[in-house]
C-alpha cells in the first residue's frame, strides 16, 4: 500500500502556516504541523479533522538540529513521506542599530535563517534520493530591501533567500522544486488588526493579504510542471506601495 503524501509545515502559526496547512489538507495532503508551543496547534488540527483531514501536531525548536532531524525521522517512519516541506517560522526585531543588542540580533538569525537551513537540509536528505518534492521558504520584503531598524531582521532573512538560491540551483535539477515566496504587505488576522487597525480601515477590500489566498499560491507551486518551475514568487495586495 503506498504512503500518503505528506506536508510539514513548521511554523504553523494561527495565520499563513494554518492556511497553508488547511489548504493543502482539502486536496488530500496528509497535515504534520510543528510550531514550539504544540497546544496552540489544537485549533487548527480540530478544523482539519472535522473537515475529514488527517492531522498530527508536534512541538518542535527548530533552532535545535536534534529536535529537526528527530522530527524528519518521526513523519517518515511513522505517516508517511514527505511531499511538500514549508518553512514558516520567523520572528521580527525593530530597533535603531545602536540599540540592536547582540543577542536580539543571534536569536532573530537563529529563527529566520539557520533554522530556516535545518529544516530544509532535512527536507533535501529525503527528497533528493527520490527525485522529487518541494521545498517551499516564507519570505518577506526584508529578504530584498533592508528597511530602518530592522537590521536583524533584514540580515536574517537575506541570509535565508540566499540559501534558497542556493538550494533551488543543487537540488532542481534533481528533482526537487525550491521556492521563495515573498509576502510584501500586511498580512490579515489579528496582529495587523489589533496593532494597525488605522491601516486596515484605509484600506479598500482587498488591499491587505488574505492568508488563505497567500496559501493557494504555496499549493500551485507544488503542482508546477518541471518545465516552468517558479523560483520566487512575490505577493502583494494592489494598493501596496513598490
Amino acid at each position: 500500500m503506498d504512503k500518503p503524501a505528506v506536508v510539514l509545515v513548521v511554523g504553523a502559526g494561527d495565520g499563513t502556516g494554518a492556511a497553508i496547512a488547511r489548504c493543502f489538507a482539502a486536496v488530500g495532503f496528509v497535515v504534520c504541523a510543528a510550531r514550539r508551543n504544540a497546544k496552540a496547534l489544537e485549533p487548527l488540527l480540530s478544523d482539519i479533522r472535522n473537515n475529514g483531514g488527517i492531522a498530527h501536531g508536534f512541538s518542535v525548536d527548530a533552532r535545535e538540529e536534534d529536535q529537526v532531524t528527530n522530527l524528519f525521522t518521526q513523519i517518515e517512519s511513522e505517516i508517511g513521506e514527505l511531499e511538500v516541506v514549508v518553512y514558516n517560522a520567523a520572528i521580527g526585531a525593530r530597533k535603531p542599530i545602536t540599540e540592536l543588542k547582540a543577542s536580539t540580533f543571534h536569536s532573530v538569525w537563529q529563527t529566520d535563517c539557520f533554522a530556516a537551513f535545518l529544516v530544509g537540509r532535512e527536507a533535501a536528505r529525503y527528497m533528493q534520493p527520490r527525485q522529487r518534492g518541494s521545498i517551499f521558504f516564507t519570505g518577506a520584503t526584508s529578504a530584498t530591501r533592508g528597511a530602518a531598524e530592522f537590521a536583524a531582521f533584514a540580515a536574517a532573512k537575506s541570509g535565508a533567500r540566499a540559501l534558497a538560491q542556493s538550494m533551488a540551483r543543487e537540488l532542481g535539477p534533481q528533482g526537487v522544486h525550491v521556492a521563495h515566496i515573498i509576502g510584501d504587505g500586511p498580512i490579515d488576522g489579528e496582529f495587523v488588526r489589533t496593532t494597525f487597525p488605522q491601516l486596515v480601515a484605509d484600506r479598500p477590500d482587498g488591499g491587505i493579504l488574505n492568508p488563505d489566498d497567500i496559501a493557494a499560491n504555496y499549493l500551485m507551486l507544488h503542482r508546477q510542471p518541471r518545465n516552468a518551475w517558479t523560483f520566487e514568487l512575490d505577493l502583494r495586495p494592489f494598493v501596496e506601495p513598490w
